[in-house]
Order: C-alpha cells, then sequence, then structure tokens
C-alpha cells in the first residue's frame, strides 16, 4: 500500500478525506508519525490502526491538529471583543455563532467568556463543531491544565474556572452557552443564518481547492454583515471573491 492507497482506506475507515490536505506537508505528517511509533511501512501502520485503539486516536489527533489554548493571539481576540461589542450587538441582540474546528473547547469557551462579561441581555446560541468525537468529549467535560488558559485573565480564571488538583474545571454557567456538535468541514453541509463563525489555525493545512470551498460555504453560511475570524497565519487574499470586506487583519465582514 502506497501513501494514496493509504488516504482512501483512512476516508473508508475514518471517513476522513486526507486528499484535502496539502499532501507534501500531509506526507510529512504521517512518515513522522510512523517513525514515533517505529513501524517502516504503510501496510505495517495499517495493521497496527486496526487493532490498537490506542494508536487509532493517536492519529485522528495527530491528523486532525488538536492544538489549541484559550484565547490564542490574545490581541487579536481583543479586536474581535470590539468588534462583538461594537458592531454586532447594536444589531442582533441574540447572536448566533459558529466555532469550527473547535478541538478542545477553548476557543468556544472563550468567546462565551467575551459574551458574559459584555453583560448583554440576550440569549446567545454558541455552536462548537469538531471531527473528532474523542475531542469533542474532552471539550464538554470543560477541564483545562494550566498552559492551555495562560492567556486568559486572571479574574476570568477567579470568577469562571475551579482549580481541582492540576485541573482548571469552567464554570457550568459558561459551558451551557456552548452545544457541541461532530461536523466535518469536507463532507457535511454547513447550518446558515450565523452572526459569527471562528475558524482558527485548521484551513491552513488544505489545498486551495479546499481552502476555496470552505470560504465560500462560510460566507453562504453568514448572514450579511456578519463577521468570520481566522488564525494569525490565515490571511484570505482573495476575500472579495467569497462577498468578503476586510473588517480587520483577521476578521472579514460579509457584505
Amino acid at each position: 500500500m502506497n501513501l494514496e492507497d493509504f488516504k482512501k482506506w483512512v476516508l473508508k475507515e475514518f471517513k476522513i478525506d486526507l486528499s484535502a490536505y496539502k499532501s507534501n506537508q500531509l506526507h510529512r505528517r504521517i512518515l513522522s508519525l510512523m517513525s514515533r511509533v517505529g513501524v517502516s511501512s504503510v501496510d505495517e501502520y495499517v495493521n497496527l490502526l486496526k487493532k490498537d485503539q490506542s494508536q487509532r486516536q493517536k492519529f485522528l489527533d495527530f491528523i486532525t491538529i488538536n492544538v489549541t489554548e484559550f484565547f490564542r493571539n490574545p490581541e487579536i481576540f481583543e479586536e474581535l471583543r470590539k468588534k462583538i461589542e461594537n458592531d454586532l450587538i447594536p444589531r442582533e441582540k441574540n447572536l448566533k455563532i459558529w466555532s469550527a474546528a473547535c478541538s478542545i473547547g477553548a476557543e468556544p469557551y472563550s468567546i462565551a467568556l467575551i459574551l458574559n462579561n459584555l453583560k448583554v441581555k440576550g440569549r446567545h446560541n454558541i455552536l462548537a463543531t469538531d471531527i473528532d468525537k474523542s475531542i469533542l468529549e474532552r471539550a464538554k467535560k470543560g477541564e483545562y491544565v494550566n498552559s492551555e488558559i495562560k492567556n486568559v485573565k486572571k479574574e476570568y480564571i477567579q470568577k469562571y474556572f475551579t482549580k481541582v488538583n492540576d485541573k482548571y474545571i469552567i464554570d457550568s454557567k459558561i459551558k451551557n452557552m456552548v452545544t457541541f456538535k461532530k461536523h466535518d468541514l469536507i463532507l457535511d453541509n454547513y447550518e446558515k443564518g450565523f452572526d459569527l463563525i471562528v475558524c482558527r489555525n485548521v484551513v491552513i493545512y488544505f489545498n486551495q481547492d479546499i481552502k476555496n470551498e470552505i470560504y465560500r460555504k462560510f460566507s453562504e453560511s453568514l448572514k450579511k454583515g456578519g463577521l468570520l475570524f481566522v488564525g494569525a497565519t490565515e490571511s484570505i487574499y482573495n476575500y472579495k471573491d467569497y462577498g468578503f470586506e476586510k473588517a480587520s487583519t483577521f476578521i472579514y465582514k460579509k457584505l
């Protein structure tokens, strides 16, 4: 089995379309992972994944890039907070927000913290999705280690987290603001009517055709005037093609 056959097997086995990822980058990641677990061929690795549940999970975590933290790039998140306060809330009391590829939940919970501290009336709906079921289960628990909350303000930690041993458990009030759901950005349909979509540090791993399709679908999913918030390395150079204008360096507004 070569790497192209492996991609087909992964699509069938895990429902993850690896052909959407940048080819050279993906191959390096797979070969690196094979090296870490001590296998020398793709066939050997497939056999390992078939019989070892822990290795299957390691593979999923490695491929779906579950690296995140609260308020990642704090200065950019502060820009988002201002946009929510000054642009979104004045025109919509009940915000509908989507945190796509949410990983362990740090991003949607960061947005929930922002909304809660703006102290505005309204019933906001935060949908948080990811392709990885096990990572969603972890997100629902709302338990984090110190490195994952390093950007959270001290007053927020005191107010919204309870420390139990080496874990920080987020308050149920914040937890209840977020609904978690499995979703594949490449294969699944997108909901509509969002005021804000947050998708950071994920699309960079996809090839250009898939990126174009995802940004097009995000645009269709946003209300007019809605915002798309992307990662600190993810400028959308052809944003006008999707009906966006730049609202800030990493925030795009649907026209």
